[in-house]
């Protein structure tokens, strides 16, 4: 008999070699038809999996994040399976799980897939989903995987650095591929498919490497829920930063000037300029000092931080000045700079804790297929702060930051978020730099402030950053798409690599602990998100301009420019639409640019000295005063953007 433990705390005794799928039914049969996949013991296993020790089981249905791995893990399957029979000569590679859906890296030989092929592709799938085929798992000693993928060089590559005895293949139908398992029961489960696009893609991401096609798609166990993942996707189009940010005149591109290096129109400079000050704003009154470093390095200061050993070789390579041996590096971090200006002087425990806050742009040499408009480029500004303090002043300082990073998220509208704490893979600690005992005093302390402050969070383990935990706020936008915005991490070892030391009350030498934070994470990707959040519609006290005043004839352009000024005295930002236009374009175009408010001028409102306002969707105010008019602008900024 085993033992096996329930995520409830509840135990139940089975024979031995009892299945996952098993234990679901002694549970209830309505509750097992809807189990897809399975956690036995911290590792995924089939549904079918035999267990044959104690231990502790999740059951996973497709409301759950696992369960949609599994059901789009094999959904992969099905996709290579369908590519495979309609694509002779076609040579499969990888196809993971990725957060919405799932894609299959192919080399199509002398086949071109298109948009106009997307349909046949379903339609295959399907046909295979309907055939209810078991999902099996097998498995083959590496001559055998090598043999049956005689003339696939990838999966050749792939299984050439596996250990004999660890290969496993998943068959289903007349398909077979190489896999570790996690599988949903069978096929039938999989009652609605869509392939949403192709792109190339790098074999194993090195541009060294040959080009593939990425097919991805995406499924469901019903229908209906494909068509509301299809709406919300046309939804995601109209929001998308790149278009809205051309739209609106917010920044561009250059091929000239370089991929991924965005340019910041007058528009998009004033935007960010304005989430800047509102972030400094703050960050005074919270005893934040205003640093600036610059753009390069010396090569030894990412040595000596730990950062070029991580990153160096995938990143800008150093840059050789005349003086042979001399190498610098585009800043890739800020917190190396920030070290050495608290070694600039030596600190007394009554001095901490020392708060360094920078807007620093750093760069990053991402691939070229992985650039994305503002969410993945190479050069970026962080809201990036450094925080040395005494192991005592560590929790009262992290809570503190956490007050300010939710300050941020409530003045721009972003409620719906949970806190993930990540913590390092004890199974991998060749990952990591510094001692067992300083990552287990940090993610304790990261623990204890998170519960105490009542965040809602969850645990990753194995997705802390290589020099200490942290704790990452995974934030909804308007369409249920998740972001993580904003993260804070402590950090016992960059003081000890940079020599970091204070005098303590007993006159002798103590290293501070470090934090690291970034409201806002990227200027570049934050502005992205908010975009797409807000569909461009910011909040008030953050538009580019607040009122655009529209003249009915040039007649009143005197008027309009008396408003303007009333208006600008009041710190309103507006403008007039000085052009020889009808009165009708310029409200759609206004609307087009997504002005909150638009002011008419005619003859009645220049007489009565008024204005006649209305907001952008259509609403009419009326005809109000300026000064009643100034009144509900800061109001409505007030609910908003409260006091630090």
């Amino acid at each position: 008999m085993i033992h096996i433990t329930l995520p409830d705390g509840s135990v139940k005794t089975f024979e031995a070699s009892v299945t996952p799928m098993d234990v679901a039914k002694s549970i209830s049969e309505g509750f097992a038809r809807n189990v897809i996949s399975a956690n036995f013991n911290g590792t995924t296993v089939e549904t079918v999996t035999p267990l044959t020790t104690d231990g502790s089981l999740v059951l996973y249905t497709w409301n759950d994040s696992e369960g949609k791995t599994a059901f789009w893990h094999s959904s992969a399957h099905v996709l290579a399976q369908a590519i495979e029979e309609l694509y002779k000569g076609a040579k499969l590679t990888i196809g993971p799980a990725i957060e919405n859906g799932f894609y299959y890296d192919v080399d199509f030989g002398e086949h071109v897939v298109s948009e106009k092929d997307f349909k046949a592709i379903e339609d295959k799938m399907l046909e295979i989903a309907r055939g209810k085929h078991d999902f099996k798992m097998r498995s083959a000693t590496k001559a055998e995987a090598l043999d049956l993928y005689k003339g696939n060089e990838f999966k050749t590559e792939l299984i050439t650095n596996l250990e004999d005895g660890t290969i496993t293949f998943c068959d289903h139908s007349t398909f077979t591929d190489l896999c570790r398992g996690g599988h949903i029961p069978n096929t039938g489960i999989i009652k609605a498919v869509k392939i949403l696009s192709v792109a190339g893609a790098y074999w194993r991401g090195n541009e060294n490497n040959p080009q593939l096609t990425r097919v991805y798609a995406i499924s469901f166990p019903k229908q209906k829920e494909l068509t509301e993942y299809l709406e919300l996707l046309e939804e995601a189009k109209k929001r998308d930063h790149r278009k809205l940010g051309k739209e609106l005149e917010l920044f561009t591109f250059s091929q000239k000037v370089g991929q991924g290096l965005p340019l910041w129109l007058p528009k998009g400079a004033a935007l960010r300029e304005r989430l800047e000050n509102f972030l400094k704003a703050a960050q005074k009154k919270a005893g934040y000092e205003m640093v600036i470093t610059p753009h390069i390095g010396q090569k030894e200061l990412y040595v000596t931080s730990g950062h070029y050993a991580k990153y160096g070789a995938d990143s800008f390579q150093p840059i050789h000045t005349p003086k042979e041996g001399e190498e610098f590096l585009l800043k890739p971090m800020n917190c190396p700079h920030h070290c050495e200006i608290y070694n600039n002087s030596q600190w007394s425990y009554k001095d901490l804790p020392k708060r360094y806050a920078e807007f620093g742009t750093v760069y990053r040499y991402e691939q070229s297929g992985e650039l994305h408009g503002l969410t993945r480029v190479r050069g970026f500004t962080q809201d990036d702060a450094h925080l040395f303090c005494t192991p005592d002043q560590l929790d009262t300082e992290f809570k503190n930051v956490i007050d300010l990073v939710l300050y941020v998220f409530g003045s721009l509208g972003f409620e719906n978020f949970t806190a993930q704490v990540s913590l390092r893979d004890p199974e991998n600690p060749d990952k990591y730099i510094g001692s067992l005992e300083n990552w287990e005093k940090a993610e304790n302390a990261i623990m204890s402030a998170t519960i105490d402050k009542g965040l809602n969070y969850t645990v990753k383990t194995g997705e802390a950053a290589f020099y200490g935990p942290k704790l990452d706020f995974m934030v909804k936008d308007a369409l249920g798409r998740q972001w993580q915005l904003g993260t804070i991490q402590v950090d016992y070892n960059l003081p000890e690599r940079f020599n970091l030391t204070y005098k303590g009350s007993d006159n002798e030498l103590h290293r501070p602990v470090m934090i690291h934070r970034a409201p806002f994470g990227s200027m570049e990707r934050f502005i992205a998100i908010l975009l797409e959040h807000t569909a461009g519609n910011f909040p008030l006290w953050l538009m580019p301009t607040q009122a655009i005043i529209l003249s009915i004839s040039e007649k009143y352009e005197k008027y309009a420019e008396k408003v303007l000024n009333l208006l600008e005295n009041d710190e309103i930002r507006a403008l007039v639409d000085h052009r020889n236009e009808t009165i009708g374009k310029k409200i759609r175009e206004a609307e087009m640019q997504k002005h909150p408010f638009m002011i008419i001028i005619g003859e009645q409102e220049e007489k009565e000295n008024k204005i006649t306002v209305r907001m952008h969707g259509g609403e009419d105010l009326g005809m109000i005063s300026i000064e009643d008019f100034s009144k509900i602008i800061k109001t409505e900024i007030s609910k908003t953007l409260k006091p630090f």
